[in-house]
């Protein structure tokens, strides 16, 4: 997540992201992007990241392989996957939380 939140883009391409990040489907955009698209989201994060930096790389250097199009694609599914990320990993969060205050009141009762 702080590599996320470090990353240095054009407004542009940020704006175009953003604007995408609605039509996001898992299933269909990673498997256009990711040969063999890992289910767990910080796995795909990753890869996604990998991926991402070879595209801005050639995008800095003008690079006769750039296409706008298919970074800004892999910026939609990086926020998305951060997203996912967020979500799965709050309940867990939630329910360590709860668990840890049953404890507690569980032994204020004991004692």
């Amino acid at each position: 997540m702080e590599t996320l939140q470090n990353l240095k883009r054009p407004g542009l391409l940020l704006r175009a992201a953003r604007h995408g990040l609605a039509d996001y489907r898992r299933e269909v955009h990673l498997r256009r992007l990711l040969i063999d698209a890992p289910q767990h989201p910080s796995a795909c994060l990753a890869q996604l990241l990998r991926l991402e930096a070879r595209q801005d790389d050639a995008r800095r250097c003008a690079g006769a392989d750039y296409r706008v199009a298919e970074h800004v694609q892999t910026l939609i599914a990086i926020m998305a996957e951060a997203r996912h990320l967020r979500l799965t990993q709050r309940p867990a969060a939630a329910g360590a939380l709860a668990q840890t205050k049953r404890a507690h009141a569980l032994q204020h009762t004991l004692a």
